[in-house]
């Protein structure tokens, strides 16, 4: 049984979505007709991490997902992290203060 600690157990939700990522990432090596070991060589990393991104394991670093997605020609798609703030930019927009034009005097 895995150990739950802080620092591995993620809200169910991210969870999904990790699990969503890593059978993505599966997906394109399949396609690629490559095996967990030659991306594993092309990435300089074990077979097993490849096999724990591909299940969406949260305890494998940024870092090496990086360099899986760079072995599989998709490094690019790291640029998509959190590219279109929506809410963010919502945010800011509300905070942003409203000039108000002085009157006119005559």
């Amino acid at each position: 049984m895995a150990k739950n600690t802080m620092g591995t157990k993620l809200p169910r939700k991210l969870e999904q979505k990790m699990a969503l990522m890593g059978e993505q990432i599966k997906l394109a090596r399949l396609r690629r007709n490559l095996s967990i070991a030659q991306v594993a060589e092309r990435a300089t990393c074990s077979p097993l991490t490849v096999a724990r991104i591909e299940k969406g394991s949260p305890t494998v670093s940024i870092g090496i997902y990086a360099r899986v997605l760079y072995a599989l020609q998709l490094d690019d798609d790291l640029l998509l992290i959190a590219h279109d703030d929506t809410l963010g930019r919502n945010l800011q927009d509300l905070s942003l203060k409203h000039r108000r034009r002085a009157s006119k005097k005559s």
